[in-house]
C-alpha cells in the first residue's frame, strides 16, 4: 500500500490501564505502530493514561502525553499539537470508544483531523449491536436471532419465542458492557437480572437498553 503523503503528524491513542476484557497486547501493538510511523518520517504524538507501559517511553513517540483518556483531554492535545490524523485502532476498546465520542462532537471535522485505520461509521457498525446485525443481514451472513429491548416484558416474550439459553448484553454506550447467560426457562431469572441492572442504572440516571440473543454454544443447564 503506497504511503499517503498528506499524513504528516499522527496522534496515537493508547489503551490505558490493563483491565478485564482488554489485554496487554495493545501496548505492544501500539508501540510497534509508533515505531513504524516514525520510520516513515511521520511525527508521532502519543496519549495514554497508563505510565507503566512500553508505549509511554520517551523514545517511542516524538511527544508523549500521560493524560486521562477523555474527550476533553484529547481536544486539548489536538489544539496544542495540531495532528492531521488520529490512529485509534491500536488502543483497544478504550481507543475505539474515545474516537467515536470525539468524532460525534464534530470536533475532528472542525479542526481538519481525520481518523486513519478505520472510520467512525465502521466502528459504530461493529459496536452497535443493531447496526451490526443489520449489516450482516445485508450481506447474507447468518447471525443469532436477537432483539434490543428496554423492559422486562419484551425481553421475556422474545426469549420465550427463540428459546433458552439466551444471552443478555447491556449495550448502553455510557455503561460498561455486561453479559449474563440465562440457562433456565423460568422468566423469574430474567426479571431478577433486569431488575438488578435497572435499579443500579437508575441510580446513575441512565436508561436500560439490553440486547437479547440466542446462545447457540450453551448446552448446559442448571
Amino acid at each position: 500500500m503506497p504511503k499517503i503523503e498528506s499524513i504528516k503528524k499522527v496522534l496515537v491513542i493508547g489503551s490505558g490501564p490493563i483491565v478485564i476484557g482488554q489485554a496487554a497486547e495493545f501496548d505492544y501493538a501500539g508501540t510497534q505502530a509508533c515505531r513504524s510511523l516514525k520510520e516513515e518520517g511521520i511525527e508521532v504524538v502519543l496519549v495514554n493514561s497508563n505510565p507503566a507501559t512500553i508505549m509511554t517511553d520517551k523514545d517511542i513517540a516524538d511527544e508523549v502525553y500521560i493524560e486521562p483518556l477523555t474527550v476533553e483531554a484529547l481536544k486539548q492535545i489536538i489544539l496544542k499539537e495540531k495532528p492531521d490524523s488520529i490512529l485509534p485502532t491500536l488502543g483497544g476498546q478504550a481507543g475505539l470508544n474515545l474516537a467515536m465520542e470525539i468524532a460525534e462532537t464534530g470536533f475532528l471535522e472542525e479542526h481538519n483531523v481525520k481518523l486513519i485505520g478505520t472510520t467512525a461509521l465502521t466502528i459504530k457498525k461493529a459496536e452497535d449491536r443493531l447496526m451490526f446485525k443489520e449489516t450482516m443481514e445485508k450481506i447474507g451472513e447468518p447471525c443469532a436471532p436477537s432483539l434490543v429491548v428496554n423492559n422486562v416484558e419484551d425481553g421475556e416474550a422474545f426469549a420465550a419465542k427463540i428459546g433458552y439459553p439466551v444471552v443478555l448484553h447491556h449495550i448502553h454506550k455510557s455503561v460498561k458492557q455486561v453479559r449474563c447467560i440465562l440457562w433456565t426457562c423460568a422468566g423469574f431469572w430474567m426479571e431478577l437480572y433486569c431488575e438488578y441492572i435497572l435499579s443500579n442504572i437508575l441510580k446513575s440516571l441512565i436508561s436500560l437498553i439490553i440486547n437479547i440473543f440466542k446462545c447457540r454454544y450453551c448446552n448446559l443447564a442448571v
